[in-house]
């Protein structure tokens, strides 16, 4: 990206079904571009932004979006099979249905994002942005959720076994129904400033 903006911009395109595999993009504004049931294999967007894109069925695999901004897209059912998305941030977006698959996701801001629903599993996220993340009823299995901004989350009746909470403050989070494994039940014991005494 140049000091004068995006080095290019695709507006109001029809991308239907297409298959991205290997491109790469950089520095590039798509507008209003339909994604629907797009396909792509080791494609990479680099500082490249997405307003009113629709990811509708789409299918990432091995791809990197790496420092893109998502503005106002729409991702419902759409699926990240082993990508890297660091430092991407995603604003007013809908995930329904969203799936993920590891990969690496260190540093994206999600502030405020509606998760609820969504499954990601085995995912490096890694001091990403999850400040008031509403993700009821999400699986959120196996995450790396090292030095993460998890203030203020809405938890209730999530998957959360197996991932880091040695960052979530239980004080100032909504956990009702959320399942979690006997080592977290401990952290978030410890996390409250109690002592686990051995029987």
């Amino acid at each position: 990206m140049g000091p004068d903006g995006p080095a290019r911009s695709v507006r109001d395109e029809d991308w239907y079904g297409r298959d991205l595999s290997g491109e790469v993009l950089e520095g590039v504004e798509l507008v209003d571009v339909d994604l629907t049931e797009a396909r792509a294999t080791g494609a990479t967007f680099s500082g490249c932004t997405f307003r009113g894109v629709r990811f509708n069925a789409s299918a990432w695999t091995e791809c990197a979006f790496t420092g893109c901004r998502f503005q106002r897209c729409v991702l419902f059912d759409a699926a990240f099979e082993r990508c890297k998305l660091v430092g991407s941030t995603f604003d007013d977006c809908r995930f329904d249905l969203v799936r993920v698959e590891r990969g690496d996701w260190s540093f994206v801001t999600l502030r405020r994002a509606d998760l609820g629903g969504v499954r990601i599993e085995g995912a490096r996220l890694r001091e990403a942005d999850l400040t008031e993340v509403r993700a009821r009823d999400a699986v959120l299995v196996g995450l790396d959720l090292s030095g993460a901004e998890l203030g203020h989350p809405d938890l209730r009746g999530a998957d959360l076994r197996g991932s880091d909470l040695t960052a979530l403050d239980p004080r100032a989070a909504l956990l009702d129904g959320a399942a979690v494994d006997p080592d977290q039940a401990a952290v978030l014991v410890e996390n409250l400033g109690l002592v686990v005494v051995p029987a």
